[in-house]
């Protein structure tokens, strides 16, 4: 019989050497734009040490796999050797208060501007639809402007793409990372040949959902062949709308992703480590058709299953009591409270987040100093 308190009960995933998470709460990637010139610093080592916990899984920030991958401000990457010694110092913090951290693979596609790019070229998508203007980006001074016009990429150079991912797997188990997420999610690059919203390709990476998949597929068989299946865990967001990401069949889109994933496990033999679905709003939960996603879902998917979409603590705790998932990730209000694990153990109140200091450059006010909720513990 399943307890009200599960999400507080430990889960062995094979990646950490049949070690077991201590609790069910997983802090979600958040960008935060701290990095400043793509560098990892000692803000976001103590950011990131104060919210790790004994036994806790993080995946950190999204973390661009090269160059062409930017579209955001001071936002760190795993394609540099300077990187990778930088990203040391973080998963050691974590390491040392007993935590466990994945790297989230990411290139944001289409969703960039000029200015992010290599000799202020074009960004690189499926296709060469500019996201509508009803979206903004946000520009390294931080104001806001419409995206700039992407260029679709021609088959021939997909597999530098595939290739720039698996060399970002590597580099991250060399930072020291216990593993990676692959960012398939909200309108970014994988997602712009998953959705057919987006996706207007006439070649063998559009049109049916197989060769739509196939980009994705592709870059997992590259990571998987250079870090290990039990390193490597995948994010999608099927229903999620963001930056006109959308398709005209999401749960169709979602178990072709799943029949793929158990394939790749039946070859292997072994399971990702896990499979994340955004299955809402940041902030709003879950609307019943997005439930009824995820229960289709979670039945068809043989490995860990992690959601994430608005929960809160009681949420959370329904979700794990009645098996719709294995982990829930939480974002903002891991961000607002670094201790909330402790907090939800607790029944503490928490603290508010403040939307304005999100993507701030301050290396301290909206980062590091919302408070503990113990005044004497170390932060």
């Amino acid at each position: 019989m399943q307890r009200k308190d599960d999400l507080f009960s430990p889960y062995k995933m094979k990646m950490m050497n049949d070690r077991r998470l201590s609790h069910r709460v997983v802090m979600a990637s958040m960008t935060r734009c701290r990095a400043l010139n793509g560098i990892p610093n000692e803000a976001m080592v103590k950011y990131y040490s104060q919210r790790a916990t004994n036994g806790g899984l993080i995946i950190a920030e999204g973390t661009f796999i090269s160059p062409t991958a930017h579209g955001y401000p001071d936002c760190p990457g795993i394609y540099l050797e300077e990187q990778v010694e930088a990203w040391k110092k973080i998963t050691d913090a974590v390491h040392a208060k007993g935590g466990f951290i994945f790297c989230q693979l990411w290139h944001v596609g289409r969703a960039s501007h000029h200015v992010y790019q290599p000799g202020g070229g074009a960004p690189i998508s499926s296709t060469n639809q500019t996201i509508s203007s009803r979206w903004k980006i946000l520009l390294p001074d931080r104001t806001l402007a419409d995206y700039s016009q992407p260029k679709a990429l021609a088959s021939s150079k997909i597999p530098q793409i595939i290739d720039h991912y698996r060399q970002a797997a590597i580099n991250a188990i060399r930072a020291g990372f216990d593993g990676t997420e692959i960012h398939a999610a909200y309108g970014y690059l994988i997602d712009q040949f998953l959705t057919d919203g987006i996706n207007d390709r006439i070649d063998e990476y559009g049109g049916s959902l197989k060769n739509r998949c196939r980009f994705l597929m592709q870059i997992l068989d590259a990571v998987i062949e250079a870090i290990g299946i039990e390193r490597v865990g995948l994010k999608i967001s099927p229903t999620l709308y963001h930056q006109d990401a959308h398709d005209s069949d999401p749960l169709a889109l979602g178990l072709a992703v799943i029949e793929g994933l158990n394939k790749v496990q039946q070859k292997q033999g072994l399971k990702l480590s896990h499979l994340q679905i955004q299955a809402g709003t940041f902030t709003d939960g879950i609307t019943e058709k997005e439930a009824h996603l995820l229960r289709e879902l979670r039945g068809r998917y043989q490995g860990t299953f992690m959601i994430s979409g608005g929960f809160n603590k009681e949420l959370g705790i329904k979700a794990i009591a009645e098996g719709a998932a294995d982990l829930i990730a939480y974002g903002r209000l891991f961000l607002s409270n670094p201790d909330l694990v402790r907090r939800f153990e607790i029944d503490a109140p928490l603290n508010l987040y403040d939307v304005a200091t999100f993507y701030s450059h301050d290396p301290v006010v909206g980062y590091t100093d919302y408070p503990f909720w113990d005044e004497n513990s170390e932060n």
